[in-house]
């Protein structure tokens, strides 16, 4: 199982205040996004969410870390991956040609990333400090 950390105090706004995630929350949040967990069964242990089971591909079970990773409350995602997956977390000033350029070493692919990141994201420019992306293999 990897585990990968998130900025727990960025992200998707889903419970108020002092509150964290449920498990039928964060099931409800993937399935928002249109994301199909393909029996995968989600888990909250405190501000840690774990992942496991399922017949997701590799990029199904990456876009499903994200998912609940990028959800206000949650610290850390731990999941069963075939493969190590790249992720990066913005920092302030970081546009998606910027991170291309820093990952994948050139600016104009950028819009793989932001391909590679929906249905989480919606805009190549709508980007925050603290979330975490995926960066593809292949672009």
């Amino acid at each position: 199982m990897g585990l990968w950390n998130f900025v727990k105090t960025a992200g998707r706004k889903i419970v108020g205040a002092e509150e964290l995630p449920t498990a039928a929350l964060l099931h409800k949040e993937v399935a928002d996004l249109g994301l199909d967990t393909k029996g995968a069964e989600i888990t909250v242990e405190g501000d840690k969410v774990v992942v496991t089971g399922g017949d997701m591909t590799q990029e199904e079970r990456e876009k499903v870390i994200l998912a609940v990773g990028n959800v206000e409350g949650v610290s850390a995602v731990e999941a069963d991956t075939a493969d190590e997956p790249t992720f990066h977390t913005v920092e302030k000033g970081d546009t998606l040609w910027a991170i291309s350029a820093k990952t994948l070493g050139n600016g104009s692919k950028y819009n793989a990333i932001f391909e590679a990141n929906r249905p989480m994201l919606s805009h190549p420019d709508k980007i925050y400090p603290g979330q975490v992306l995926r960066i593809p293999t292949e672009a």
